[in-house]
């Protein structure tokens, strides 16, 4: 499970039925995402201009990745910049990292481990804009452990859940662990998939790493957050500031062709992610996709939006350096980073102005 991938069941699961494959494009979700890639031409923000410049972005189907982009989108901030968007969403960012670099789409908007990962391995890919600077990932103890495991230093000798090891979630608890001087030799990992709430709750395990809903509810059961990733407040604290997150990466041999086009993309997800900070909380949940809350508890994903959205979506575009390194200390950490990477040519830090 890389940052971008929900749990089954938590809010951001991308629906499925016939059709669908890794590519699901917005148009065809507001047609009950059951058809073929396209659909109709007119959304919320107002109907594409002929001369607009069509584009299409993919990126994970989790909700709380997918905000910024639906927010630009239905506030007209891409078609302001003369951009007719097809926001593409994929069953996760290894996916939309895929479309790129096979040429299915123009732009990815992933995480930052899936981009760095990708580009290691090859991939001939320019990351230029930032759109997340946390992950989505929390560590909670079980109801039943919340009274003996009060930091990471008490998980010594304990049982916690990751989706894999190797995957995002384990890599940043090996960072978290290293950072606050806990052995993970003494740690035992338990790979349970993406579904590992229920584990959590009935004390199957003693700790975890979770996402939301799933934190809100085992709080409400008793558990207890150990540390919240979601919280920039957390983040200061336990690994020194933002470890980037979502962001958006294009074909690196189309950078100077594109130049223009990514400058005014840029400014459009600023705006964008300056609406989702302040606007009314009501306002940014109207702007989602109805397939991506329905079901859902919509006065439980209005407090959480709330609540998380200051820390999670950054005040400007501009790729956070020192953020990106704590990224790829994790990796290291976690050895998943097998040797070292150029970050210089990855990164186009001149994309976006200061």
């Amino acid at each position: 499970m890389n940052c971008c991938e929900a749990p089954p069941g938590e809010f951001g699961e991308v629906a499925e039925g016939p059709g669908i494959d890794l590519l699901i494009s917005r148009r065809g979700a507001l047609r009950g995402l059951a058809g073929a890639l396209g659909g109709a031409a007119a959304l919320a923000g107002g109907l594409a201009r002929a001369d607009d410049k069509r584009l299409k972005l993919a990126f994970c189907g989790q909700l709380l990745c997918v905000v910024p982009y639906e927010v630009t989108r239905a506030r007209g901030h891409f078609k302001a910049e003369g951009l007719d968007v097809e926001l593409v969403y994929t069953r996760g960012g290894s996916q939309a990292m895929q479309a790129l670099v096979g040429g299915a789409v123009d732009y990815a908007g992933t995480s930052f481990d899936v981009a760095l990962l990708a580009y290691a391995k090859g991939a001939k890919i320019r990351r230029f804009a930032s759109t997340g600077r946390l992950p989505l990932f929390a560590l909670a103890t079980a109801p039943k452990t919340a009274k003996e495991i009060k930091s990471l230093k008490d998980l010594e000798g304990r049982t916690v859940a990751v989706s894999a090891l190797g995957n995002a979630d384990h890599s940043l608890l090996l960072y978290l662990l290293a950072k606050a001087g806990a052995d993970p030799t003494k740690v035992r990992f338990a790979a349970l998939g993406t579904n590992l709430y229920d584990a959590l709750r009935l004390g199957q395990v003693d700790a975890g790493m979770v996402q939301e809903p799933a934190l809100t509810l085992v709080a409400a059961a008793g558990g207890a957050t150990l540390v919240n990733m979601m919280e920039l407040k957390d983040a200061d604290r336990y690994v020194g500031g933002a470890y980037e997150f979502m962001g958006v990466s294009v074909r690196a041999d189309e950078r100077e062709a594109r130049l223009d086009e990514m400058r005014r993309l840029a400014r459009a997800l600023a705006k964008g992610l300056a609406d989702t900070r302040h606007i009314p909380v009501e306002e940014v949940v109207v702007a989602l996709p109805k397939e991506l809350v329905a079901g859902g508890d919509r006065p439980q994903l209005l407090k959480i939006l709330e609540r998380y959205r200051t820390s999670l979506y950054p005040e400007t575009v501009k790729i956070d350096t020192a953020a990106v390194d704590r990224v790829v200390e994790s990796q290291k950490d976690a050895g998943v980073l097998k040797a070292p990477v150029d970050l210089a040519g990855l990164l186009d830090t001149s994309v976006v102005g200061g």
